[in-house]
Parts: C-alpha cells; sequence; structure tokens
C-alpha cells in the first residue's frame, strides 16, 4: 500500500463517517424530543447497557451524562442476564444500544427489561430488529456503509452511537439549565476544573500585598517592590483605596527621563489607573483581562478596597494558562 493509497483510504473513512453523522439529522423526531424528556422528568437513574463495541459506547455515554448533570449507570448486556440486572431499580429508565438490535444478549435483556415494567430506549441501526419492535422510544442511528473496507468493523456505526449520545447529553443540559457552575462541581481537578472554580482571591492571597502611599520616595517603593517580589507595587491612600500602580517599566521609563529623583515621590511616577479585578472573580477572566491589555499583573480589589496582585505567573504555575 502507497502513502498514497493510505491518505486517500483515510480521507474516504473520515468522509463516509461524516456523511453518516450527517443523516442523523433526519432521524432527529419526536421520539428523540420524547427520550429527552422522558429521562429529563424521570424520578429514577439512566441505565445504559450494550454489547461489543456498542458496549464501549455505552460507557463512554455514561461518563458523558455523569459529567453534565444526568445520573448514569452502565450495565453489559452479557453481565446483565447473569445477575446484574439487580442494578435496575422500578423507575430507572433504560437505554440498549446496539447496531443490529438482534443479538442473541440483545433479545434476552430488551425482553427482561419489558417484563420489569421500565421505560426502554433503543439506539438502533436496524429498525426492523427484535430491540427496535421492543423498546418504547426508539433512537435511529441507522448507518448506510462501515468505514471498515468489508464493511463489518464497527466504524461508522459506533461514531452514530457516540454522537447520538452527545445530542441527548446536551439536550438533557439545557432543559435542566446545566451551567458552569454545576460543571465546575463535577469537574475539579485539573486545569479545565481550576478555570471554572478557582478564583482571584485563591491566588492573590498567597502573594506579598506591595503598598506605597502616594508621598511614598522612590527609594521606599523600589524597597517595597525588591521585598514583596512581584516587580510592582499598588499606591494606596489612607483609607486603603487604590491610588495607582508602579510597575518595573515606570521606573525604567523614570530612569530615562532623569537622573535625578530623589524629590520624586510614588505618585509622580505611578499610573493612577491601574487595571483591577474583583477578588471574587474567576482567576480565569483575570488571564483574559491580562491577555487584551498586554500586562502580566493586575490589581485585586475586595470591597472597594485594596485586597493584592495577581500575577501572570500564579496563572501559569496553577496551569491556567
Amino acid at each position: 500500500m502507497s502513502n498514497k493509497d493510505i491518505i486517500t483510504t483515510a480521507k474516504s473513512t473520515i468522509q463516509l463517517e461524516a456523511d453518516a453523522i450527517k443523516k442523523l439529522l433526519d432521524f432527529i423526531d419526536g421520539n428523540f424530543e420524547k427520550a429527552v424528556d422522558t429521562i429529563a422528568f424521570s424520578k429514577g437513574r439512566l441505565v445504559v447497557s450494550g454489547i461489543g463495541k456498542s458496549a464501549i459506547i455505552a460507557q463512554k455515554i455514561v461518563a458523558t451524562f455523569n459529567s453534565t448533570g444526568t445520573p448514569a449507570l452502565f450495565m453489559h448486556a452479557a453481565d446483565a442476564i447473569h445477575g446484574d440486572l439487580g442494578m435496575i431499580q422500578k423507575e430507572d429508565i433504560i437505554i440498549i444500544i446496539s447496531k443490529s438490535g438482534d443479538s442473541p444478549e440483545i433479545k434476552v435483556l430488551a425482553t427482561l427489561i419489558k417484563n420489569f415494567g421500565n421505560t426502554l430506549i433503543g439506539m438502533v441501526g436496524n429498525t426492523a430488529s427484535f430491540l427496535a419492535s421492543q423498546c418504547d422510544i426508539m433512537l435511529n442511528t441507522t448507518v448506510d456503509q462501515e468505514a471498515c473496507p468489508n464493511n463489518l468493523a464497527p466504524t461508522t456505526s459506533t461514531t452514530a452511537q457516540m454522537v447520538m449520545g452527545d445530542a441527548l447529553a446536551v439536550c438533557l443540559m439545557e432543559v435542566k439549565g446545566f451551567g458552569t457552575i454545576d460543571f465546575a462541581r463535577f469537574h475539579p481537578g485539573g486545569m479545565l476544573g481550576k478555570k471554572l472554580y478557582l478564583r482571584v482571591m485563591d491566588l492573590s492571597s498567597q502573594n506579598e500585598h506591595p503598598a506605597v502611599f502616594p508621598n511614598a520616595t522612590i527609594n521606599q517603593v523600589i524597597v517595597e517592590m525588591t521585598r514583596k517580589r512581584l516587580g510592582t507595587t499598588a499606591v494606596v491612600n489612607n483609607d486603603n483605596t487604590v491610588a495607582g500602580i508602579i510597575t518595573d517599566g515606570d521606573l525604567r521609563r523614570m530612569l530615562e527621563k532623569t537622573t535625578v529623583f530623589s524629590a520624586l515621590q510614588a505618585q509622580d511616577i505611578m499610573s493612577s489607573r491601574p487595571e483591577t479585578i474583583n477578588a471574587a472573580m474567576l482567576a480565569a477572566d483575570a488571564l483574559e483581562i491580562m491577555k487584551s491589555k498586554n500586562i502580566s499583573q493586575l490589581i485585586v480589589i475586595e470591597n472597594g478596597f485594596y485586597a493584592g496582585i495577581i500575577h501572570l505567573h500564579d496563572l501559569i504555575k496553577e496551569g491556567i494558562v
């Protein structure tokens, strides 16, 4: 197989799967709407099952549901008929995923679920199958062709199943009003979680709070900036409100203009309109402000008063950048 053939095959695979996903648009109908409403307003849990590659897709869909506000459990179809059916409770909604809808385990499981009286949603790629005939709600994931050259290995069909699951999860998020704060509660770890819950005060409180009064001498300014090691200092009034900010850049610009600064005070070289951020805002918001203003630090304000400094390095250290 030449390199050209490899590229052609890869593009053909992607095109086949893309066409199959586009065809799913025709299958978003009243059944889909009914499935969303049934799951959203159920008093029970959502149990998702399948066998073979469909079982792997079921696990992924369950993970997506759980992280987006719809509690879900995975139940392997083969294990279900050997004891795992015990996890199903009276008001649970069951989704069975299957391409053919006629696998022996699927037939047995669908029959048992119907006998239990649970609502059965079939995500199936064969509308004439046993599963399609037994389910209360059918989600059609029929594909014309697998990407596999022998039209056998589950490729296009599993992609269609996954996308249909994503569509369900996103619609359920909308119906339930699942927002960023909810998402943060379920994703506290890693960079994603930090972007959603870590606040400015969580970082600025760990830093020194450099501050000088407007009438401070330049020597006092340099000493304060050196001791607090943030490359900047706030200039504050007697009531701890912010009057301005002095950065390393301000000191350099001062030296470009004069070599005699003994008579200068902080208020003479400070920037009187510093960029600030509320302590309760997200650290990710601080990063966006720094990017848009092309600066590396912000003065933190709490209840109208000076509360510290948040620096770009704080964000880098936490993995938010």
